[in-house]
């Protein structure tokens, strides 16, 4: 099972899918605004609660405002500030117990969709999202 937390400004929100691709729990949570302990808190108990109603243990990926910079391993560039400076993809993983991956919510969407959404099987597809923040992805190949 792959756990997927899509965070954002202003809600986070949870899809458990099988090894189908099948879409197994779905949940959302308002983001507790300007808490980072309570945006990891809250975070925790969307994985605890896939994990509890599907009776198994998945993998965790985060998709996020910002990035993670290469030269400190701290967020940056996040509308969400609360993130900036922190090195969020460490504490979920010592949190959650396990390797968290984490990327950038545009490229997350960007990907998505040339893989099997909108722009599959396009050569070049451009994802721009326009919620709380406003960020863009490219997928080339």
């Amino acid at each position: 099972m792959r756990i997927g937390i899509d965070l954002g400004g202003t809600k986070i929100e949870a899809l458990a899918l099988g090894d189908d691709g099948a879409a197994l729990f779905r949940r959302r949570v308002p983001t507790p605004a300007g808490d980072y302990p309570g945006t990891l808190a809250a975070i925790a108990g969307l994985v605890a609660a896939a994990e509890a109603t599907l009776g198994e243990r998945g993998t965790v990926g985060i998709a996020t405002p910002g990035a993670i910079s290469p030269a400190t391993g701290l967020l940056k560039n996040s509308n969400s500030t609360v993130l900036n400076g922190r090195p969020l993809d460490r504490d979920l993983a010592e949190k959650l117990g396990r390797v968290v991956r984490l990327e950038n919510d545009a490229n997350c969407f960007a990907v998505s969709e040339a893989t099997d959404g909108a722009a599959a099987g396009a050569r070049v597809v451009f994802g721009v999202i326009l919620g709380t923040g406003v960020g863009g992805g490219v997928v080339v190949d």
